[in-house]
């Protein structure tokens, strides 16, 4: 039972810091984006929202192996003890390269290590989705559908970030352009444009959270 309560304590502390970080990113965002502003406030702005990312960046790779190791504990998930401690492994190499990436920003070899942490949350959506889905048609070894939806949900999560990635990549070299050559009309312009496109994605998200927590409590499911 103490297993079971530490599981839940630190699943509960990653949401959190997931859906708290997330607004934090989202108000620091409009800054980053505030033409009415001076350039080196918008650079703090920005400083502000990358270390307010983190937040959920390094959630989302701890509440995959928290929630499973919870699942199996509580024996709604039947999977072999080799195959949970691969899911912890598999999470550790996905903070461990977020945290790679975040101090050590701007440097070559990190490019790499970005197109590989894109390629593996790929993986993780399609992985995720094939359990969850074969759990809801009594394929694989979930015994309550709640939670193949969860697992379900947090995949669609880990694709909204993909989708916010891809959507923010002509933000960064219009906010390297603002910093070298300061602002104009067309920087404004595409940053601005940049990130309303990803809010969307992270207004989901946001609802994503609170659909999986109804599950977790059993308002819904």
């Amino acid at each position: 039972m103490n297993e079971i309560l530490w599981l839940q304590f630190a699943h509960i502390v990653a949401f959190v810091y997931w859906l708290g970080g997330d607004l934090g990113t989202f108000v620091a965002s409009r800054y980053v984006v505030n033409r009415d502003i001076g350039v080196e406030a918008r650079a703090i702005a920005l400083k502000i929202m990358l270390a307010c990312d983190q937040g959920p960046k390094m959630s989302m790779p701890l509440i995959l192996p928290l929630g499973m190791h919870m699942s199996v504990s509580m024996g709604l998930v039947q999977i072999p003890t080799w195959a949970l401690l691969v899911v912890w492994l598999l999470a550790a190499v996905w903070l461990g390269n977020v945290l790679v990436l975040y101090f050590n920003e701007g440097k070559a070899f990190t490019a790499r290590l970005s197109q590989f942490d894109l390629y593996f949350r790929i993986a993780v959506v399609i992985a995720l989705t094939v359990f969850a889905v074969m759990g809801l048609l009594d394929q694989a070894p979930i015994f309550a559908d709640w939670v193949a939806w969860k697992i379900l949900v947090f995949a669609a999560l880990v694709c909204c970030g993909i989708a916010i990635r891809i959507n923010l990549k002509p933000f960064v070299p219009a906010f390297v352009k603002l910093m070298s050559e300061g602002p104009s009309e067309l920087v404004n312009n595409t940053m601005a444009d940049s990130v309303a496109r990803c809010r969307p994605w992270v207004w989901i998200i946001w609802l994503g959270l609170f659909v999986n927590a109804a599950f977790g409590v059993h308002l819904i499911g």
